[in-house]
């Protein structure tokens, strides 16, 4: 009895030092000692770093959903995140291109290479991202109107889409930048950038909507305005961090002169990467448009709802499964090709318990999270039918992220782009347009596609895992 109750404290003490040790960002060899609490020291603040990520659509959710026709305003903010998903995807594959190419070479001893290949990859992101916000500002109108907007929607959101995409480069070094710091196993800092550019939002989300003092009222873009100026002080802080010297990354001027030898490895993982994840975007932005025009505005607007609801509970999982990325990089680099898979089981396990009990909050829970969002009655019942079809398929989703992250961060981005295209492209999309118009289920049956082909997906990936080819990538 006695070594039972000297264990417990012992216990939480271990506990409590593994989460301050984590929160703080200590840069550590995660080839070497227990695997478990390799994955936690970086599944810990990665997590913390994804659901500060996706407070932000809720919290211009909160905030837009209490104007006056709230409909509009939630199904522009929607919308308009369901193309900026396009910049995430080019985001997100350039920062799954550096975090496999800058963990591989921290895990070869090569810091220098490590932050050579992380500002060549922030050289590349910003070319392609002013292209990009041009062109989103000039037609933004015409975006949300081809996205299924009505025009009254499309006229009254705009200048908050125009604000959104000419304002995204903010988006694109805020996702780069946090992957170079992953790759180099410092995730802490990534996580720190967030919960600053995210205080900042909540701050100026009030003032710039509502009006402050000197501040006039801007309404709906105004979420737009403090969306933009809070992502933007993230990465003035991540930029400090770069150029402070005190990492690992030490960074010089001339590292941003273009290699292109550098840059064409960078765009060798990245160019899959990127279409991988805007194949799953654009699965997702005709979902979108399918739900508007079989739903109309209330139908749309629930739908809208319910996915920023479902992405803030999974995107925590997404930040656990980035935690794989990083261990099979390192340990590639580092020749421990056993560790590297034990790394991504083990991972494999947390993200399973995880989403598991997201998956009973959300079925349960889903009238009350739904209601403080929006007043609508018509926009709850839609939202509410969906969160409880969507997180049937929750223990998948949080499967096949895990196997997708352990692909990239190996570098081998063309295996999941395959797996997505056929996921999505080939099977969710002509299933969802079945059910919906063919069965006539109108929105329930665009939901009900998402958990049937995540299913696959991440019986696929297993499949794909299995077999190993991950492990003779080189970068």
């Amino acid at each position: 009895m006695l070594q039972q109750e000297t264990a417990a404290p012992g216990k939480l003490s271990r506990i409590f030092t593994l989460l301050k040790q984590a929160l703080k960002g200590e840069e550590l060899d995660y080839t070497q000692g227990s695997i478990r609490r390799a994955v936690l020291l970086l599944a810990i603040p990665m997590m913390l770093e994804m659901a500060m990520e996706s407070i932000f659509a809720l919290v211009d959710l909160f905030f837009v959903g209490h104007l006056p026709n709230s409909s509009h305003a939630i199904q522009t903010v929607g919308l308009t995140e369901s193309v900026l998903t396009i910049i995430y995807s080019i985001a997100i594959g350039m920062s799954m291109a550096a975090t496999a190419v800058v963990a591989r070479r921290i895990g070869e001893k090569d810091p220098a290479a490590a932050a050579k290949a992380g500002m060549q990859a922030i050289l590349i992101a910003i070319t392609f991202n002013i292209l990009i916000s041009i062109a989103g500002f000039i037609f933004a109108k015409d975006i949300l109107m081809l996205m299924g907007a009505s025009a009254e929607t499309a006229a009254h959101g705009t200048p908050f889409t125009r604000l959104m995409m000419g304002g995204s480069l903010v988006i694109m070094l805020l996702f780069l930048i946090n992957g170079i710091f992953r790759g180099a196993g410092n995730a802490a800092i990534a996580m720190k950038s967030l919960w600053l550019a995210n205080l900042a939002n909540i701050i100026l989300c009030p003032i710039f909507i509502n009006g402050f003092g000197p501040v006039p009222a801007f309404g709906l873009t105004g979420a737009a305005i403090a969306t933009t100026l809070g992502r933007g002080i993230g990465v003035a802080y991540q930029v400090y961090h770069l150029t402070s010297g005190k990492s690992a990354l030490k960074i010089k001027l001339h590292y941003f002169k273009p290699q292109w030898e550098q840059i064409k490895a960078l765009l060798k993982i990245a160019t899959p990467g990127i279409f991988q994840f805007i194949i799953a975007s654009c699965s997702w932005i005709f979902l979108a448009q399918l739900v508007a025009t079989t739903g109309g505005d209330h139908g749309s607007a629930g739908y809208q709802t319910a996915l920023r609801l479902m992405m803030f509970f999974m995107l925590p999982a997404w930040g656990m499964s980035n935690a794989a990325a990083t261990l099979v990089g390192q340990n590639l680099g580092a020749k421990e090709l056993g560790r590297a898979e034990k790394s991504v089981l083990k991972t494999v396990k947390y993200n399973v318990i995880y989403m598991g009990c997201v998956m009973v909050l959300t079925f349960i829970g889903a009238p009350y999270f739904v209601a403080f969002f929006s007043n609508d009655k018509m926009v709850q019942e839609v939202a509410v039918n969906a969160l409880h079809i969507l997180s049937l398929g929750y223990i998948f989703y949080g499967i096949g992220m895990v196997l997708i992250s352990t692909f990239n961060g190996a570098g081998d981005t063309w295996t999941p782009t395959w797996v997505n295209f056929f996921g999505f492209w080939l099977f969710q999309i002509p299933l969802a347009y079945v059910l919906a118009k063919h069965f006539n289920m109108g929105p329930t049956g665009v939901f009900m596609a998402v958990p049937i082909s995540e299913t696959g997906i991440a019986i696929t990936g297993f499949i794909l895992f299995k077999k190993g080819k991950w492990k003779t990538i080189k970068v």
